[in-house]
């Protein structure tokens, strides 16, 4: 990661920490944060059996180099905002306890960056992927209104939501998606760890994942909204998903037949993804990719086992767009889900607030 110089007038990094930070997603913000230039990783907290012990013997470090010996032999804390002391978190959390514990912090004036789902369809949380609509971040001002509190959360997308909405951005805004059709592959670090049993996974595809095809299908109208008037109206076309666990590590795939109101030909649709910068602002964040979105000529890509570390991980990777003999045309999609679709996309989210002047007082 480079060291781009601190925004504004700052002079030294925000203090940050993670809540949930002994599980799978949490690792990988440890891993994200360990030696990010603006962002000072300060306090790890997780559950109470966690609480009190150093952070590498509470830990189960699941994949890639251990993190700094600093971090290993930090004492992990309660996920409490009374023990909690950083001004901005970020949130690992489980759904099952997220809600609670994210909306107690954001009482006592923090800064949430949530990966859970339980806020992310209310109508004054910020639903985000900062190249696709980083101007939702808007709504921050009115949710403290609504809510009466200082802090705030900010959500990052279903993992399968923001491959695909990263994919269709550039799309939807030219031509307007009407119909959309979606059947996923996700992989098994999706389910967190331990995960799927692997006598359920191995050899085997399971066409079931709890609650996630209302979630993709809600999330991807919302994320490819348009935000005005202090509200986020979200996308008018329909969605239906087919979602599936693949015995697969990291990434999921995602294969779409997508209708357009001004349909394009696969060759105008192929210059509108290669052409997109995403959002201005965005450029030059830390966790930001040259290049969020990434279109492959290889008749048999993308692959899950070769392209899903493009833009360590931040990438979204798009192939065999075709014409489709039902709706106007037909491509696959592929991005690193517990990157770009959970920790990195929470990071990326805190680095855009840190550049709009929200971390000013933090």
């Amino acid at each position: 990661m480079t060291n781009q110089p601190i925004p504004g007038k700052r002079k030294t990094k925000w203090p940050v920490a993670v809540l949930g930070a002994t599980g799978a997603v949490g690792q990988n913000f440890i891993r994200l944060l360990a030696d990010h230039p603006w962002f000072d990783l300060v306090e790890v907290a997780a559950s109470e059996r966690s609480a009190g012990r150093k952070y590498g013997e509470a830990t189960r470090w699941l994949e890639g180099p251990p993190p700094p010996s600093s971090i290993q032999n930090r004492r992990v804390i309660a996920c409490d905002p009374g023990v909690v002391s950083a001004p901005i978190v970020f949130s690992a959390l489980d759904a099952v306890v997220a809600g609670e514990v994210e909306m107690a912090f954001a009482k006592a004036g923090k800064f949430v960056l949530s990966n859970a789902k339980n806020f992310r369809m209310e109508p004054d949380v910020p639903l985000v992927i900062p190249e696709v609509n980083g101007d939702h971040l808007a709504l921050i001002e009115c949710q403290r209104k609504r809510r009466g509190w200082d802090g705030a959360i900010v959500t990052n997308a279903n993992c399968s939501a923001t491959v695909a909405a990263v994919a269709l951005a550039p799309l939807h805004k030219r031509y307007g998606i009407k119909q959309l059709f979606l059947t996923t592959m996700q992989a098994v670090s999706g389910a967190g760890y331990p995960g799927v049993p692997s006598l359920d996974i191995l050899g085997n595809v399971i066409p079931y994942i709890a609650d996630e095809e209302p979630k993709l299908e809600r999330e991807m109208l919302k994320l490819l909204g348009t935000f005005a008037d202090g509200e986020v109206t979200s996308a008018g076309f329909k969605v239906s998903a087919h979602t599936n666990r693949v015995p697969v590590e990291h990434g999921h795939t995602i294969c779409m037949t997508i209708g357009f109101e001004d349909a394009p030909s696969p060759d105008q649709a192929i210059e509108t993804m290669r052409s997109w910068e995403g959002l201005p602002s965005t450029a030059g964040l830390p966790t930001r990719p040259k290049h969020p979105l990434v279109v492959t000529d290889a008749p048999d890509r993308p692959q899950a086992k070769r392209d899903v570390n493009a833009g360590n991980g931040m990438t979204v990777t798009v192939g065999r767009v075709r014409r489709d003999a039902v709706l106007d045309l037909r491509m696959v999609a592929l991005g690193h889900n517990t990157v770009r679709g959970a920790a990195g996309g929470s990071v990326l989210n805190a680095e855009l607030l840190a550049t709009t002047g929200d971390f000013d007082s933090a």
